[in-house]
């Protein structure tokens, strides 16, 4: 399913944060946001799982406005994985991530034997069927993370949209669960701070500066030196990966002022 955002504005407390963005995500494919910290890139997700309703603009699924569908039609379409996620509830693994299965369910009807087949893959998939009868307040920041990624699975989207799902995740988890939403068959729109998590992941990335879309493409296309200088204000070296070809970055440290000894005036 293709999702596309339609020349979206964002304004909270009257303070412009998202200004004319338009992106397309082809169906099946994995998209990147990249850019500064307080570019926007977390209040155009929240546009899309519907927690803000953009000042203009349209978020289009298919040939669907999204805000023209219920909330329970528009919770099977778009999960999100989103960064603030905690809980004071200790429901067990098992038990968070079945919630994800609440869209495709009517009134009281209990899980059936799909849904639990869907819980127990979505599960296996980021590794954590182990930990299924463990309270979610007894696991570690990195565990949490991959029991909710499973729990978006779980839900059976078209589109998945996830804040920063790399957090909390050694390298070995990163691979794991980025590797899962290339694999998928799921659209994806995912916000990735890594740029080299997200060349190697994404089919396209758009990057976001001051709430505006400066580019869009391929990684090889959009990660380049002076787009990394321009936006994010580093210098670094843009290298191929031997195996997979794509852009990788190789960061320099601000070179260290000169030390220049303060200067004693005469007489003192």
């Amino acid at each position: 399913m293709d999702l596309r955002l339609d020349s979206l504005d964002v304004a909270i407390d009257g303070r412009a944060i998202v200004h004319g963005l338009s992106l397309d995500v082809a169906s099946g494919s994995v998209v990147g946001l990249v850019g500064p910290n307080g570019s926007g890139k977390s209040t155009a997700l929240r546009c899309v799982y519907r927690a803000l309703t953009p000042s203009r603009g349209t978020v289009w699924v298919g040939d669907t406005d999204l805000a023209t569908t219920s909330l329970r039609d528009g919770a099977r379409t778009v999960a999100a994985m989103t960064q603030n996620h905690g809980s004071d509830l200790d429901f067990t693994v098992e038990e968070l991530v079945a919630l994800g299965r609440a869209p495709h369910l009517r009134g009281n009807r209990r899980l059936g034997e799909h849904d639990r087949d869907v819980c127990r893959r979505a599960m296996e998939q980021v590794g954590v069927d182990d930990l299924a009868g463990r309270g979610v307040l007894t696991l570690s920041g990195g565990e949490r993370q991959r029991v909710l990624a499973a729990r978006a699975l779980a839900q059976e989207p078209e589109v998945l949209v996830l804040d920063e799902p790399t957090n909390h995740l050694d390298v070995a988890h990163q691979i794991g669960l980025l590797s899962v939403l290339r694999d998928s068959a799921v659209t994806v729109l995912v916000v990735l701070h890594d740029l080299n998590l997200a060349a190697a992941v994404c089919d396209r990335i758009g990057v976001l500066s001051h709430g505006r879309l400066v580019t869009s493409g391929p990684p090889s296309e959009v990660i380049t030196t002076a787009l990394v200088a321009e936006v994010f204000g580093v210098r670094a070296s843009v290298v191929t990966h031997p195996e997979t070809g794509a852009p990788q970055l190789l960061y320099a440290l601000p070179t260290p002022a000169a030390h220049t000894p303060a200067t004693v005036p005469e007489g003192r």
